[in-house]
Formats: structure tokens, sequence, C-alpha cells
């Protein structure tokens, strides 16, 4: 039967066809399956009228998220600084608020479809960006003697307010040598809060280590009550343990130190030197003393207000073991201010003071400045090597 024929024939028994009850619909449907050679579901979308003979309808499950979408997603994710999916969705509300692009302002729908996205979704979407290298160690222990005058904690647990933990490391940009001078990261991180603070160095000396730590400690929005590091020399020595303890007879910091060869005992500032330092500057090597003013400057006007007002952070709050496998659970995706805010041990005045602080920032300008100074680094870097492959 030709083309022409089946199209004359359906417009006779469509109208009859939904006008009939099941068992005349059945025949019907038989009757049409068998002259025009169709199958059977195919049948059943011509005659209720949903395709017409000849249509063809694409493969595979509708495309939702349009390349509109998914450019919108990678653009705020890389002003965000590429942070994990679940990080990235639950800043997405925040941070789109602040965006000035004319097509999320105009177009409401393509606005609330960015919202929609779940965040196995955004795994698939930004899949594949992400490439960490790996980097060296510069920790050298301290003597026995010193390391007896501060107790092993291997655990942080129960800790229930701002500032009564505080984890702190050191990241060595050296490159691929550990020969030389060169600067160094110092990472504070609230066990609570999760509340990051970083400055650089150069070398780690005590004297350095301590006179970043105090200015760290005068910018933080909370009492520091403890700090614990590693054994390496640049924490546990005279002038640090001094600054914490013969400074402050009234509420000495309490000092300790995790187990040497046990990441794990100070897994919160750990991860904080991924994603707060390697992340940032990556593994060149930095042996220009000049470098760190402009690192410091990156650190506390830029990256530190960025990550601690507008980024979310995760919280572990239970494992469990079930057979071979373990499965985790996290509380939902905070940022450290919102996790001050809400704090019973935060006085008024504090919150009002960090809701100052926050006002007077929009998250797209930090980005945008942070780039600027990044681009400088960046061709610091590229002129370095470039001297060095001349020589």
């Amino acid at each position: 039967m030709s083309h022409q024929l089946k199209k004359e024939y359906l417009i006779a028994i469509r109208e009859r066809y939904q006008n009939s009850n099941k068992s005349k619909k059945s025949l019907i449907l038989d009757e049409f399956c068998q002259v025009c050679n169709y199958a059977r579901k195919y049948a059943i979308a011509i005659l209720n009228g949903r395709i017409e003979p000849g249509a063809t309808r694409a493969r595979g499950r509708h495309v939702k998220y349009t390349p509109e979408v998914v450019f919108h997603l990678a653009r705020l994710w890389r002003e965000m600084g590429t942070p994990g999916s679940t990080k990235f969705k639950a800043a997405l509300p925040e941070w789109i608020e602040y965006d000035d692009h004319h097509r999320i302002k105009e177009d409401i729908d393509l606005r609330q479809k960015i919202l929609d996205v779940s965040r196995p979704q955004l795994d698939r979407l930004l899949r594949s960006y992400r490439l960490p290298p790996k980097g060296m160690t510069s920790t050298w222990p301290t003597s026995q003697r010193m390391k007896s005058k501060i107790p092993i904690q291997p655990k942080d647990w129960n800790i229930t307010k701002p500032g009564q933990q505080m984890q702190g490391d050191t990241v060595a940009h050296c490159g691929d040598t550990l020969l030389g001078a060169f600067a160094n990261s110092l990472t504070v991180t609230d066990i609570y809060s999760a509340w990051t603070e970083n400055r650089a160095l150069w070398g780690k000396t005590s004297g350095a280590v301590v006179n970043a730590i105090r200015d760290i400690e005068s910018n933080l929005p909370f009492e520091l009550q403890g700090f614990k590091s590693d054994s390496g020399s640049e924490f546990i020595n005279h002038q640090l343990i001094g600054y914490f303890r013969e400074n402050r007879l009234d509420k000495p910091v309490m000092m300790t130190r995790s187990r040497p060869y046990k990441k794990d005992d100070n897994c919160y500032v750990e991860q904080k030197n991924f994603t707060h330092v390697r992340e940032l500057f990556g593994y060149a090597r930095i042996d220009d003393a000049e470098m760190v003013e402009l690192m410091n400057r990156i650190y506390t006007q830029l990256w530190c207000p960025l990550q601690n007002f507008f980024m979310p952070t995760q919280k572990l709050l239970r494992k469990t073991r079930i057979g071979a496998r373990i499965k985790k659970e996290y509380e939902p995706a905070k940022t450290p201010f919102q996790r001050l805010m809400e704090s019973e041990d935060i006085s008024q005045d504090q919150k009002e003071a960090l809701k100052s602080r926050k006002d007077k920032l929009n998250p797209f300008i930090l980005r945008k400045e942070l780039q600027l100074k990044l681009k400088m680094f960046e061709e610091w870097i590229r002129e370095r090597n470039t001297g060095l492959i001349a020589a």
C-alpha cells in the first residue's frame, strides 16, 4: 500500500477509533496494523494523533540541559575556582545572585535550569577538567626532647565550638628539588567551621612561622584556644611554644601534635593544603623572595575572603561499615561564614562584624581581581622558566 493510500485510510478510521470503546478500538487497531504493516505501539501513537505516519523521533533520552546551560555552568564553575560538585551545587544559589551576565539576568528559565542541575549531573557535565599532579614534602622532624614538651593528640573528636582546635601545616613551593631557598605557604584551619587562613613565608624558620600565626590570629573572627600541627621543626620549637603559652598566662593556647607518619591525625588541614594552596599556586618552584609579598596579597585580600565567605565546605558526620564497604554521611555543605553565624559560641557583636565584612565583598569582583593577580604570578613563572632554559 502506498503512503498516500495509508494516509487516506488513516483519515477514514482515526475519528472512529478515538470515539470507540476499548473492545472496538482493539478491533480497529488490529485491522490497521494488518493493512498498513505497522508495529502496534507505533499504530496506537498514529491513531491517537501523537505522531504522523513517516515521522521519525530522535532516539535516546531527551536532552534537558542545552549547550547554553552547560556553558554557564562551566563559566560559573571556573569563576568559583573549580570546586567539587557538592560544593559547587551548594554555592550556586548565592553566587548566581551576584552574577551580572545579561543572559542570567534576562532569562528566568535558564537561571532556574542552572539551579536545578543535580549534583551527579554536575559531575557528568564537568567531568573532563581535573588533572591533579603530585608535590614534595619538606617536613623535617625535630628533636625528641623538644617533642616531649608537646602532647600527642591522635584524633580531633568532640569539637563543639569555633577556635577550640585549629590545625596548622606548611606547603613547600620547591618545584622538583628541595635544594636552595624557596617560598612556603602556612595553612591554618578551624575544625568546627572550616575557616581557613593562609600566609606565604620565605623559608620556614620558627620566627617566620610565629609572625605569620600572629597575623592570622589577629584576623580570626573568634578566639584561638587550641593549635595542632605535625612534628616538623617549624612548629615544635621554643619560639612558637612561648608564643602560645608564656604570653597568655590567663588563657594559654593548648598546643598538641599529630603522630609521626599519620596524616589522618591532621586531616582537616591536609586537605586544605590542596584546595587552598596547590589549586591556587600549583607545583611550580617559587625561589624569588619578592613573590612572597604578592602571594600574601592574594591570600589575605582575595583568596581567603572568597573561600571563607562564599565557598561551601562539607563536614563528615559519620562513617558506617556495611560488610566490606564504608558508607559516609555528610552534613549539608555550608560556608565557614554560615557555620559561624549559626554558632551559639559567637557573640552578637562578632556576628555583626562578620556580616559587615561580607556585605563589602562580591565574589565575582574577588574572582576577577584574583585572576589579574594570578596572571602576574603566571607571567613571573613563565619568565623564570624562559630564563632557566636560556641559561
